[in-house]
């Protein structure tokens, strides 16, 4: 356990969109990402990852809860979480910490360009936020509780980043701190990354993903081509963050933490969206740098951590009391065993028992008819060490045997041969549903539970709500 006399700091990072293929770390050979591989190899890094609702808001929601989504409520984008939920600023700053937000927030609804009350602020002292942009050039925020509409100078994820290294700078040095970095990039409009980047990613030697179609090469090119540049303006920044902290004197006693709500399919199967149960839509990067408790040599354990297990592992490492509101996990017990285990002097790590070997893939997907005209449902499945196995509305939906075939091209779920495979992956959602109290339901049924109206505009976008309303 952590002594009361040291807490460690934490700096969360998160980037919206980001995909886990897409780094070094994760197999990207058409970029270089140094920096994001270089904390790769001082972290432990989650290879099993997973966004089980790889959509926005409802991720987001997840995270600062430690909630599935049919529980904090956020089960789509742009309706609010609640104003009295137990969340990670709460948490944390009733636990003693300075605590700071900057960037994207988007789990307030009442529009994406409006001012966030203090009380929807959820405990983080530090506020320079807009509910949701994608303008990375002409972005805005507000501070605090002032009204007034602000513009970061510049590309936004840039401008944050310095602000950020501004708070740990000017920090208090009696207190620890958590500061969350959400950056907007690498989301579409893939086109906007600043020129310099652009102009080190070459299109035409793009290597696509085995599931882009041959037809959608040229598109899917394209579209790399900003994702990339992007990415690669993300690590400079990250770059930039590290530095501060080792210049502070700090990296040793901070948590650092790297994430991304979701991934992008970005033509694999082609499809554009997240939302979906594929790999490149729900496997994202997460790494945890702390090296006063797990030194400064990275690890690779295996075990499946869900979005919400982010916050009662990151409370677990800082001995902050876990409220039983809380769905997830904590991690923090098991990572030290594992890593441990991993260093024993023999040089043969020993097995530690994961607290989850499959993720649970929980996506509701009620937005309307636009939405479902290009491909959303309601599904449910899981994500073990060699399947993937979804059911939706009308009964098993998906198959992959991952290990053999891991581009996902071959969905097995009609062969007859593997009927008793299907009941027992079937069997074992069925248990993890149980678990954590959740149901496989039409849309609608959650979305009148939570007291939102089936509606959306011609983006496939639900109106916005002022209120949390639980009907």
């Amino acid at each position: 356990m952590v002594s009361q006399e040291k807490k460690p700091n934490v700096v969360f990072v998160f980037a919206d969109q980001f995909r886990r293929q897409a780094i070094g770390f994760g197999g990207e050979t058409n970029i270089q990402t140094p920096h994001l591989d270089r904390l790769a190899s001082e972290s432990i890094d989650f290879v099993n990852a997973i966004s089980g609702t790889p959509v926005c808001c409802p991720a987001r929601a997840s995270l600062l809860t430690g909630q599935y989504p049919h529980h904090h409520g956020v089960i789509i984008n742009d309706v609010p979480m609640n104003p009295k939920a137990e969340t990670m600023g709460k948490l944390f700053s009733k636990a003693g910490y300075q605590t700071g937000y900057i960037g994207k927030w988007h789990v307030n609804a009442n529009g994406r360009s409006a001012p966030i009350p203090v009380d929807r602020q959820h405990g983080f002292q530090y506020w320079k936020v807009l509910e949701c942009t994608h303008d990375y050039n002409t972005s805005h925020y507000y501070e605090g509780a002032d009204t007034e509409l602000k513009t970061w100078d510049g590309y936004d994820a840039i401008a944050q980043t310095e602000d950020a290294i501004g708070f740990i700078k000017s920090r208090g040095k009696d207190k620890p701190f958590l500061l969350t970095l959400s950056w907007g990039p690498p989301h579409d409009p893939y086109e906007t990354a600043p020129q310099r980047y652009l102009d080190r990613v070459d299109e035409s030697a793009i290597e696509l993903r085995g599931n882009v179609p041959a037809d959608k090469a040229a598109e899917a090119r394209s579209l790399l081509k900003g994702y990339y540049a992007h990415i690669l303006a993300l690590d400079d920044c990250l770059d930039s963050l590290m530095k501060a902290l080792e210049e502070e004197g700090l990296a040793e006693d901070t948590i650092f933490a790297f994430w991304s709500d979701h991934g992008d399919m970005l033509l694999s199967h082609e499809e554009l969206f997240k939302q979906r149960p594929w790999e490149e839509s729900i496997r994202v990067p997460l790494l945890l740098r702390y090296p006063r408790r797990f030194g400064p040599k990275g690890t690779r354990p295996p075990a499946f951590i869900n979005t919400p297990d982010i916050l009662p592992t990151l409370l677990g490492l800082c001995d902050i009391g876990i409220p039983e509101s809380i769905d997830g996990s904590d991690y923090s017990s098991y990572l030290s065993d594992y890593v441990e285990a991993f260093q024993s002097p023999n040089g043969e790590p020993i097995k530690v028992d994961p607290p989850a070997t499959s993720a649970l893939l929980a996506c509701q997907s009620p937005f309307g008819q636009f939405t479902r005209e290009v491909g959303g449902r309601e599904y449910r499945g899981i994500r073990t060490n060699r399947y993937t196995y979804v059911r939706d509305l009308n009964g098993p939906w998906l198959l992959y045997d991952n290990d053999s075939d891991p581009y996902q091209l071959n969905n097995l779920i009609k062969e007859e041969s593997n009927l008793e495979l299907i009941q027992e992956l079937d069997t074992d959602l069925s248990k993890k549903l149980i678990q954590h109290d959740d149901a496989l339901v039409p849309g609608i049924a959650l979305l009148e539970k939570f007291g939102y109206a089936d509606d959306v505009d011609e983006t496939g976008t639900m109106p916005f709500f002022d209120e949390w309303n639980p009907a």
